[in-house]
């Protein structure tokens, strides 16, 4: 199985460590869907989240995940 990458060095500042966390928007965008689908894939339980405080958030390997699952499940079809 390769492994997907998804860029996402458009989001940290220039010098800055990479995120560990997304937020939803950054996740949509890292997607190329919008904010709405993106709430809808997490409800879905096809994105993973969390809640950091009162926030909802996306771990920064998740949409690459979520693009090789499914990748692979277009596959087997």
């Amino acid at each position: 199985m390769s492994t997907v990458t998804v860029d996402i060095a458009p989001l940290a500042e220039t010098g800055a460590p990479a995120p560990v966390f997304l937020t939803v928007e950054e996740a949509a965008r890292c997607l190329r869907v919008g904010r709405t689908t993106c709430f809808a894939l997490i409800r879905a339980g096809e994105l993973e989240s969390l809640m950091v405080g009162g926030l909802r958030r996306v771990p920064a390997d998740a949409p690459a995940a979520y693009l090789a699952r499914r990748r692979a499940e277009q596959r087997a079809a």
